[in-house]
């Protein structure tokens, strides 16, 4: 039965197939790894909920509740940082000497 078919596939009939071949493959291999992507490659839970998401100050209050506890925190980070750093150059010294 193939050799019918493939005797048939000459000259500019095999042209055709092979043309017909080149272009569905990858059409096809589109299609079946295209389709159904939110079931096959989703994540759960992968976005966050809306009430864990940072909530943007839009009232000048917020913000500048806002600002304030930014403030803070970045100055808590600095004395850490500078308390840290004292340290070691105390270390640094007691080493030394």
């Amino acid at each position: 039965m193939y050799r019918k078919i493939l005797a048939g596939l000459s000259g500019a009939n095999l042209e055709v197939f092979k043309f017909g071949l080149y272009i569905m493959f990858p059409i096809g291999w589109m299609y079946y790894f295209g389709k159904n992507l939110e079931s096959r490659f989703s994540v759960p839970d992968f976005w966050p909920a809306p009430e864990m998401t940072h909530k943007i100050p839009h009232e000048r209050e917020e913000l500048l509740a806002e600002l304030e506890r930014l403030k803070t925190q970045r100055l808590e980070r600095r004395a850490r940082r500078l308390e840290m750093e004292a340290r070691e150059r105390e270390k640094g010294e007691g080493a030394r000497g």
